[in-house]
């Protein structure tokens, strides 16, 4: 389909090409969006699978009635705030001292729900004041590091999920550089989810024939079988998640703490969504900025990001893996993505599938976690570049440098009394602030956003 004219109306294709266009987009999200909770319940919080692909699933149905059924883009689960649920995990101060893992959870996705409202204010402010002077306060000189700071804040998370097996990590990790280098087609655009099913079934055979892995849980690391199906083999087919059967142990809270963990990461994940905005735009050849508008797929994805954080789901991003598939395709109807986001509602009623998934070896997470973890990283760095910010100026090199200190250099966060309250910011938030401070109050601000220097490929676009 790569040498044909772009279709934008699919029907023309008949409805069995539909359906597997459908499956196509299902298969590129999927990866990604369970990678999210599996690496969520590595850092000891139980987010459901189930849920996750619901709200994958409602909130890119959303994100289309919002943008008036015109954006063919996809909304699976942003690994831009896997260091705030990582943060979460490790409060064990003031209220967080001795909370079960299951509250601490709630009290991550009422800080999401703050987060994906934050969206809806910006949207707001554009609508208001127009989006380049916004943007004045959002250069990439902030958002590129803080990005970064995002991803090597995870790295040792990768690290001790791989070496509880380290050759089942360089097989999971083989897997994608191979898939994602020499890869053709449909394989080079799902690496990750290759990565994971390849891995996960030579595993399986290595479980059968007596491999073990490392359990550093304990005291002192102990040989465990490499796999465990329990609880598969407890799990019904077909179920409602756990927000229906739980819903009070499901619901978000909130608390300022948890708050100030995940907000100053929408700031990176609103830089995000404007990046895929601005690539889907030229993929497809439609200035989707404009019509229907920036502040339109903001409040679409910002929304769907509370709606999901409030029922104990992850926050909701525009996907890149799905721009892959359009590119590939050549079919830019937003219908095909609506099929792929009904598959996923489908998915998300299936316990043993859910249960299938959280089988996976620890060692294979870590295998992952190792590449995405850097390419997170890396997004940021490619943010900085594409955009040219200009590190002889010694302007931007103070804020880059403070951000990355602040964020590196505060590993415990902050914590100080507020009357009463016992209030805690993470190094992450504590860096966005102080680059988005020393942004506004240093001279020189001469970043102009609107001038695409990087064909709508960077997370950003603009110059200087």
């Amino acid at each position: 389909m790569t040498n044909q004219e772009p279709v934008r109306d699919a029907r023309t294709l008949g409805v069995p090409k539909m359906l597997l266009l459908g499956l196509q987009h299902m298969f590129a999200m999927f990866g990604a969006t369970v990678l999210v909770p599996i690496l969520v319940n590595n850092y000891g919080l139980p987010l459901s699978i189930q849920t996750t692909l619901f709200f994958a699933g409602i909130g890119t149905l959303f994100f289309h009635v919002c943008t008036r059924l015109k954006v063919p883009a996809f909304l699976g689960s942003s690994f831009a705030f896997l260091g705030g649920f990582e943060a979460v995990s490790k409060l064990d101060s003031g209220k967080y001292a001795a909370m079960e893992a299951s509250e601490k959870l709630q009290y991550a996705c009422g800080g999401i729900v703050v987060a994906g409202l934050l969206y809806v204010v910006l949207a707001g402010v554009i609508k208001l004041v127009g989006v380049k002077k916004v943007m004045r306060f959002l250069p990439p000189v902030v958002t590129g590091p803080i990005i970064i700071l995002i991803g090597l804040n995870l790295a040792p998370s990768a690290v001790n999920n791989a070496k509880t097996c380290w050759w089942l990590a360089l097989v999971a990790m083989g897997i994608i550089v191979v898939a994602n280098i020499w890869g053709k087609g449909m394989i080079k655009i799902i690496p990750i989810l290759l990565g994971v099913v390849g891995s996960y079934v030579i595993a399986v055979i290595a479980n059968a024939l007596g491999a073990q892995a490392w359990d550093f849980s304990g005291a002192e690391p102990v040989k465990v079988a490499l796999m465990n199906f329990t609880t598969v083999a407890q799990s019904s087919p077909i179920g409602f998640q756990p927000f229906f059967t739980d819903f009070g142990g499901s619901i978000a809270k909130f608390d300022l703490t948890s708050i100030l963990v995940m907000a100053p990461i929408a700031i990176a994940a609103m830089m995000e969504h404007i990046g895929d905005m601005s690539a889907i735009s030229a993929t497809v050849g439609e200035d989707f900025l404009s019509d229907p508008g920036l502040h339109r797929t903001l409040i679409g994805d910002g929304i769907a990001t509370s709606l999901s954080a409030l029922f104990g789901g992850p926050a909701n991003t525009t996907y890149g893996e799905n721009t892959g598939v359009l590119v590939l395709s050549k079919v830019y109807d937003p219908k095909v993505i609506r099929l792929a986001a009904v598959y996923a509602l489908v998915l998300s009623f299936s316990p043993m599938f859910a249960a299938v998934v959280n089988s996976m070896p620890a060692a294979i997470v870590g295998g992952v976690s190792f590449i995405l973890y850097g390419m997170i990283s890396a997004i940021g760095v490619r943010n900085v570049v594409e955009n040219r910010v200009d590190f002889t100026n010694s302007r931007n090199l103070i804020i880059a440098a403070v951000i990355l200190v602040c964020g590196l250099g505060f590993s415990g966060g902050l914590t100080f009394q507020v009357g009463g309250a016992s209030i805690t910011l993470t190094a992450l938030a504590i860096a966005a602030i102080a680059g988005i401070v020393l942004n506004a109050i240093l001279p020189g601000k001469d970043y102009e956003f609107g001038s695409d220097v990087t064909d709508g490929r960077s997370a950003d676009f603009g110059r200087y």
